[in-house]
């Protein structure tokens, strides 16, 4: 077995070191007594049933660019109770086994524990290949602090090309059942989320070479199981938002989004709905404002109103979630010129939209019962040509008011 990432917020002090350190540890000798109570394999990009973006855009996209299908790589987690009796979580015990190894790195690579500090350790002949530490800071107990130590341990075994991660915590002091819960939770996302490179667009890139961790001693069975799978529905969600931001404007368009949504909507058709609106049904409505945004562009604007209704049971909530759709914003006639304008990461202006649609696709896995959920995108790009808006120009919104078009649509920097 490759590294075991065992963190704490403890303190150490050990004989060969001066100081104290809170940290986290990656220790390989750590066994389990109990049988496996839970495993499945977590896909951090879209599962088999979806259709990968590649295969819904037009072939005459500009620049000939289309994104490769990139294999899912699948993770076994397992959870599983590990012997107290083997060890406590005394991380001067488990430093007493490596004959003071810890402290003495720690202390060579002034390793306090702080956030974001790690460094991992090479142990030739004790069984396993590496052991690490991993620093959580003051706000140990906290859901981020756990995300981010599984984005930690996943960043180190990409690093280290591991393919085999255990997890444990170097102390279980003050957390409920419950706690566990969420905390093995936490570091599973974390860890998918550290694990995932975009690379649909590299001409070559590696696969991650992760196969499988153990979460320890943070319980097992049935209400793990049901959060880990929250997990892997979640980090998903947030990995297919990440590819649409990540996606250039000549290849997610107003009208790939629209396709996406409507994907989103099929692939859960038992909970979601789906109304797009083309340009006509747009005009129709009297929606000059948007329509005003989208004049210039050769790619039509694409209205998008996805909802979501419980399987079963009243809705007694009602929410809506509006996403920024401009697949791409040039500025206009007030084109985005000089350093601070950053022309040239305009794709991102479509980022709201992609965490309205990444919460669609979650809220489908999940199918929370009790409420009604509406996801709203004006899908569009503001370019320049002879059909575009002028500085100054009036246009009329689909609710009557009139509006002279300056900062509004143009973001003069």
């Amino acid at each position: 077995m490759a590294p075991i990432v065992v963190s704490s917020a403890t303190t150490l002090t050990a004989a060969s070191s001066s100081r104290s350190f809170s940290s986290s540890l990656l220790f390989t000798t750590l066994r389990s007594s109990t049988a496996l109570r839970v495993s499945f394999a977590v896909s951090p990009f879209c599962s088999s049933r979806d259709r990968f973006m590649a295969r819904m855009l037009a072939p005459d996209t500009l620049g000939l660019t289309l994104p490769a299908n990139v294999e899912a790589p699948k993770i076994l987690f397992a959870a599983k109770d590990i012997d107290v009796t083997e060890w406590k979580g005394d991380m001067l015990a488990l430093d007493s086994q490596l004959g003071g190894l810890l402290a003495e790195v720690s202390s060579e690579e002034d390793f306090t524990g702080k956030t974001g500090q790690s460094t991992v350790l090479r142990l030739p002949g004790l069984g396993s290949k590496r052991v690490g530490l991993i620093g959580l800071g003051q706000s140990a107990s906290t859901t981020a602090a756990f995300r981010g130590l599984g984005e930690a341990v996943g960043a180190a075994a990409k690093a280290a090309q591991a393919s085999d991660v255990a997890v444990a915590l170097a102390s279980f002091e003050g957390l409920s059942a419950e706690s566990k819960l969420n905390t093995a939770t936490a570091i599973a996302s974390g860890t998918v989320l550290g694990l995932y490179e975009d690379n649909r667009y590299r001409s070559e890139s590696k696969k991650p070479a992760l196969k499988s961790v153990d979460i320890l001693g943070l319980g097992a069975g049935p209400d793990l199981e049901k959060k880990l799978k929250q997990a892997e529905d979640v980090s998903s969600a947030v990995i297919f938002g990440r590819e649409l931001v990540n996606s250039p404007a000549n290849v997610l368009t107003p009208a790939v989004l629209a396709e996406e949504a409507s994907k989103i909507a099929s692939l859960y058709g038992d909970v979601f709905s789906a109304t797009i609106l083309n340009a006509e049904q747009c005009k129709e409505l009297k929606m000059g404002s948007y329509l005003g945004v989208a004049a210039a562009s050769a790619n039509p604007p694409h209205f998008i109103h996805l909802r979501y209704t419980p399987p079963s049971g009243p809705a007694k909530v009602k929410l809506a979630l509006v996403g920024k759709g401009l697949t791409f914003d040039s500025g206009g006639y007030n084109i985005k010129t000089g350093p601070i304008c950053s022309i040239e990461l305009m794709k991102f202006d479509m980022g709201g939209s992609a965490a309205v649609l990444g919460a669609a696709k979650a809220i489908g896995l999940i199918k929370p019962p009790g409420v009604e959920v509406h996801f709203i995108v004006a899908a569009c790009e503001n370019m320049i040509s002879g059909t575009g808006m002028r500085p100054g120009d009036i246009v009329t919104a689909s609710n009557g008011k009139t509006i002279e078009g300056h900062v509004w649509i143009f973001h003069i920097c």
